[in-house]
C-alpha cells in the first residue's frame, strides 16, 4: 500500500516548535516552512530573500507605504514571496500563511518586543528570531566552508572594532569580512560565493535580543552605558541583552577591565567548557590581559610565558596622530579577539597600520586659523560623546538631537572643564540644555536653527525664551558651524559629537556628519576668499 513497512515504533510527527529547533543548517528542511518576516529594510529584505531561496513560504510585513517600500515589495513578490503587506494595519496582527499561523517569525532588529505583531507571536508561542539567529542556523552548508564567528558588541566603538578585527584577520592571510549591524548584511555574506574563513560580526543590543543559539569562537562587550532605554524598557534589560554576546562562546570571552559590568557579564555567561576570560585595559596589564606598557600594546594572555612577560603587538602611534583612549581600547579588544583566534603579533600590527578609520568617527575635517574642526557624528549617545570630548581641550561643542531618554548629567559633570562654548542643534535639545544649566552654568550656550536673530546666553539663564521649531538638515548645520566659528579662537577645537540620534533633522548620523563637513569646507573657502580680496 505505497511503501516499505517501517520496522520498530513509528516516530511521532515533529511539532512546529521541534521542526524549527531542528533547522540547524542550510540543508535542513526549510522548504514549505511558513515564515513571517517583519520589516522590508536591509535586514528584512535579506532575510526574506534568503528564506524564499530555501523554499520557505514567506509573507513580509512593514508599516511603510512609501515608493521605496513598494519597490522592495514588488521585487520580493517577483522572486517568490507569498505576499508582502504594507501599512500600519499590516503590522497589528500575525498574518496567516496558507490558512495557518506561521511556524516562525523573523524580525528586523529595530522592531521592539512589545510591538503588536511580535507580542501576538509571543502569546501564540511562535518562535521569533532575528537575522543573526537565522544566519547562525544557516552557516553550515554541504560543499561549502563554514566560517567561524568573532562577535563584537558595546554601547560605543563596535563599528571601529569590527573594522580593526577584519583588518587584522586579513593581514594574517585569512578570508575575513566585517558583517552585521553596520556594513554587509550577514545573510548576504553567508550567500556570497567566497568561502570565508571567519566573520567579524558587529551586534547591536537589538540583534542580540533576538539571538538565541549563536556560539562564537571569541566574543567581546567593549563597554556599556545608558542607551536605547526607550527600546529595551530599562537599563537592566539593555545590559541583559548586551550580555548575550558571551553566551555559548567557545574559546575566549573578552571584557573591559576598566568597566566592572562587562566582567560580571562574563562571570554569569553560560559558555563552552574550556572557554577563558580575558581582559583588555588601557593601563598596565596583569596576567590574562592585553594592555599598554610605555606606549606599546602588549599581550599577557595568549602567550605561554604570560606570568612574567608580554608579547609586543604594536605601538600606540600605529593608531595615527589622533589616538584617544577609547581608540586604544578598541584596538586592544580587536587584538584580543584575533589573538584568541590564533593570529600572530605581526599581523595585529599590520592590521592596525592597514586599517582605514570610517568617516564620522573623530574625523579631522580641517585646521584653519589655528582651529581644529572634528566630525564625530557617530557619537549618538553620551558615552560616545564623552570619549570624543576626552580627546580635546578648549572645545566648542556642537551637540543635540533625539536624546533616546538618556541622562546627560554625568556627561556634562565630567567634561564641563573642557567646554569653551556649546552650540545646540536638534529638535529635542531641552534635556541637554537643562544638564548644562545644572552642571556648567558659566559655559555659553547658543541654539542653532532659530532664525536670523541669535542671542548668546549662558546655560544658567533662567528665563530663556522658548525657541521656535528648528530648521532641518543642512541649513541648521551651516548655522551651527557659523556660530561655532564666531566662538572659536586659535588653539580651540570645534567638535561635532551630538550625544544624540540624528533622525529629527537628518536621515542618519552619516547625513549629519556630511552636512558638517560641507559646512566647514564652505566656511574655510569663504574665509580664504575674503582674505584674498
Amino acid at each position: 500500500m505505497g511503501g516499505t513497512p517501517v520496522s520498530g515504533p513509528i516516530p511521532e510527527p515533529l511539532t512546529t516548535s521541534a521542526r524549527v529547533e531542528n533547522l540547524t543548517s542550510w540543508d535542513s528542511g526549510w522548504a514549505g516552512l511558513r515564515v513571517v518576516v517583519t520589516g522590508i529594510g536591509i535586514s528584512g529584505f535579506a532575510a526574506a530573500d534568503t528564506l524564499i531561496e530555501l523554499g520557505a513560504r514567506v509573507v513580509v510585513v512593514d508599516a511603510a507605504t512609501g515608493a521605496k517600500a513598494h519597490a522592495q515589495a514588488d521585487t520580493l513578490r517577483i522572486v517568490g514571496a507569498v505576499d508582502v503587506l504594507l501599512g500600519e494595519d499590516a503590522v497589528d496582527t500575525v498574518p496567516k500563511i496558507d490558512g495557518a499561523l506561521p511556524d516562525l517569525v523573523v524580525t528586523s532588529p529595530g522592531w521592539r518586543p512589545d510591538q503588536a505583531l511580535l507580542a501576538a507571536a509571543a502569546r501564540a508561542h511562535i518562535p521569533v528570531w532575528g537575522d543573526v539567529e537565522l544566519a547562525w542556523r544557516l552557516r553550515k552548508r554541504q560543499g561549502r566552508k563554514t566560517a567561524d564567528w568573532l562577535t563584537i558588541t558595546g554601547t560605543n566603538g563596535k563599528t571601529t572594532t569590527v573594522g580593526l578585527t577584519e583588518s587584522m584577520l586579513q593581514a594574517a592571510g585569512l578570508k575575513a569580512i566585517a558583517v552585521g549591524n553596520v556594513g554587509t548584511p550577514i545573510l548576504d555574506a553567508l550567500r556570497d560565493p567566497v568561502d570565508y574563513d571567519v566573520f567579524a560580526v558587529e551586534l547591536s543590543s537589538f540583534q542580540l535580543h533576538w539571538s538565541h543559539s549563536v556560539s562564537p569562537v571569541a566574543s567581546v562587550c567593549l563597554n556599556v552605558a545608558e542607551d536605547h532605554v526607550d527600546w529595551h524598557g530599562s537599563y537592566a534589560s539593555y545590559l541583559a541583552d548586551k550580555a548575550k554576546v558571551y553566551e555559548h562562546t567557545q574559546k575566549a570571552c573578552i571584557y573591559n577591565a576598566e568597566q566592572i559590568e562587562t566582567e560580571r557579564m562574563v562571570e554569569d555567561a553560560d559558555v563552552v567548557d574550556g572557554c577563558r576570560a580575558v581582559a583588555f585595559t588601557t593601563l598596565t596589564p596583569a596576567v590574562s590581559m592585553l594592555g599598554v606598557v610605555e606606549g606599546l600594546l602588549v599581550d599577557r594572555a595568549f602567550i605561554a610565558e604570560r606570568k612574567d612577560s608580554a608579547a609586543e603587538l604594536a605601538s600606540v602611534s600605529d593608531l595615527g596622530a589622533v589616538a584617544p583612549r577609547h581608540m586604544v581600547a578598541n584596538a586592544l579588544a580587536a587584538a584580543a579577539l584575533v589573538r584568541a583566534y590564533g593570529v600572530e603579533p605581526a599581523a595585529v600590527r599590520k592590521g592596525l597600520l592597514d586599517y582605514l578609520p570610517g568617516d564620522h568617527r573623530i574625523q579631522p575635517v580641517a585646521r584653519h586659523n589655528g582651529v581644529l574642526w572634528v566630525n564625530d557624528s557617530k557619537a549618538t549617545n553620551p558615552h560616545a560623546a564623552a570619549a570624543a570630548l576626552s580627546a580635546f581641550t578648549n572645545v566648542v561643542w556642537i551637540a543635540g538631537g533625539l536624546s533616546k531618554g538618556v541622562n546627560y548629567g554625568p556627561l556634562i559633570q565630567e567634561n564641563a572643564g573642557r567646554l569653551k562654548a556649546v552650540v545646540l542643534i536638534g529638535a529635542d535639545s531641552g534635556d541637554l540644555r537643562s544638564a548644562l544649566q545644572r552642571h556648567a552654568p558659566d559655559v555659553p550656550v547658543i541654539g542653532a536653527g532659530k532664525g536670523e536673530t541669535e542671542v548668546v546666553q549662558t546655560a544658567g539663564t533662567a528665563d530663556a525664551v522658548a525657541a521656535p521649531p528648528p530648521i532641518p538638515g543642512a541649513t541648521v548645520m551651516a548655522q551651527a558651524v557659523a556660530l561655532a566659528a564666531q566662538l572659536a579662537a586659535s588653539g580651540d577645537t570645534v567638535l561635532l559629537a551630538p550625544a544624540a540620534a540624528s533622525m529629527d533633522q537628518f536621515s542618519s548620523y552619516a547625513h549629519r556628519g556630511d552636512a558638517f563637513i560641507e559646512a566647514v569646507r564652505e566656511l574655510v573657502e569663504g574665509q580664504a576668499q575674503t582674505t584674498e580680496e
